[in-house]
């Protein structure tokens, strides 16, 4: 008796986790709403707009003043607050990133000689804003955004996009004699995609380089819609086996960074609409070279996903990556099916 009565033990208990584990959004409204509560009224004030606000298509990833309640107005409590909003929407991997990037101010400091108290690198500046109530009856959404991190979340009852999403690296790799020396945020980010670009031969890769230089900046930059005239490069149903697990080892680099109800969702997202379809581009050397103007661009493009990725300004060493979603981005899918619901009631 005593075994199976330790198996029904160990079958409840596995039951009752599966059911006590709220759903990421159940997360983020909880968390949302805790973090609201720290605040005082003139604190909510900066923290929080009306969720149809043009305001919530604002964004950057340059120093400057930011809409939202920065870093530097909070008090302990209300900083560990707000990032508690981090680590419920992002992996450990894509939390290390984040403060890994916010920490990079510190070294921005040190490299154009800047007093500690500079309020131009400044890893305070990053500013929370909360869009509407967090709530299932209404949508609502959350972002943060400082230099070279800017993550946005958006909630139509339990479901969730999180695109566009931005991480950036200045530097991309600290050189010798700065603190933090050796510090590489988006290593992976350019090391997986050089070894697909390496597995490639002469054909592919004359199908794969689109130009033997780099542009200055993503093509999108920060724009509000993602729009580029046609995918270009090669796609990934027409790769040998080798070379198209190395192309997925490169999409996960970038999904590995959010929590896994995200990471699937993108991922299934995309196998719908047709993983194989999915195309490689490059411009610039071949060669993880630093110095003399050297630089280097990458695109992943799909029918719903665009990821871009350049590592041109400050003689190769800073680095800026995006991901859209190019149907679903501030979850414009999702708010449409929302108030077409609506009107049909």
């Amino acid at each position: 008796m005593k075994p199976i009565f330790a198996f029904f033990v160990a079958l409840f208990g596995f039951f009752y986790q599966a059911v006590a584990q709220p759903s990421l959004s159940t997360q983020m409204r909880t968390t949302a709403s805790a973090f609201l509560e720290t605040l005082s009224s003139e604190q909510k004030l900066e923290a929080t707009l009306p969720f149809d606000s043009e305001w919530r298509f604002d964004w950057n990833y340059t120093p400057r003043t930011r809409k939202g309640l920065p870093l530097k107005q909070m008090n302990d409590a209300q900083r560990k607050a707000a990032m508690q909003l981090l680590i419920v929407a992002l992996s450990q991997e894509g939390i290390k990133k984040a403060e890994a990037i916010i920490a990079l101010e510190h070294v921005l400091r040190q490299v154009e000689k800047r007093p500690e108290n500079d309020t131009y690198r400044d890893p305070e500046n990053y500013a929370f804003l909360v869009f509407g109530t967090p709530s299932t009856k209404q949508p609502w959404g959350w972002s943060v955004e400082g230099h070279h991190l800017s993550l946005h979340f958006t909630f139509v009852g339990d479901n969730v996009e999180f695109l566009p999403s931005f991480f950036g690296s200045n530097p991309a790799l600290v050189l010798p004699g700065f603190i933090q020396e050796g510090k590489q945020v988006l290593q992976a980010e350019a090391e997986a995609a050089f070894q697909l670009l390496h597995s490639l031969d002469e054909k592919q890769l004359a199908r794969v380089v689109l130009s033997p230089k780099a542009p200055s900046d993503m093509l999108t930059t920060n724009s509000r819609r993602a729009l580029l005239e046609k995918r270009e490069g090669l796609a990934l149903g027409e790769m040998t086996a080798p070379q198209q697990a190395l192309f997925k080892k490169l999409l996960h680099v970038y999904f590995d960074r959010y929590h896994v109800t995200l990471k699937n969702q993108a991922l299934n997202r995309l196998q719908k609409a047709d993983l194989n379809a999915v195309t490689f581009s490059w411009m610039g050397d071949q060669k993880p070279i630093r110095g003399a103007g050297k630089g280097h661009y990458y695109r992943i493009h799909g029918p719903t996903l665009l990821i871009e990725y350049d590592n041109t300004q400050n003689n190769a060493n800073h680095v800026h990556s995006i991901v859209r979603d190019l149907t679903d981005d501030w979850g414009e899918d999702l708010l449409k099916a929302h108030y077409e619901a609506g009107h049909r009631k």
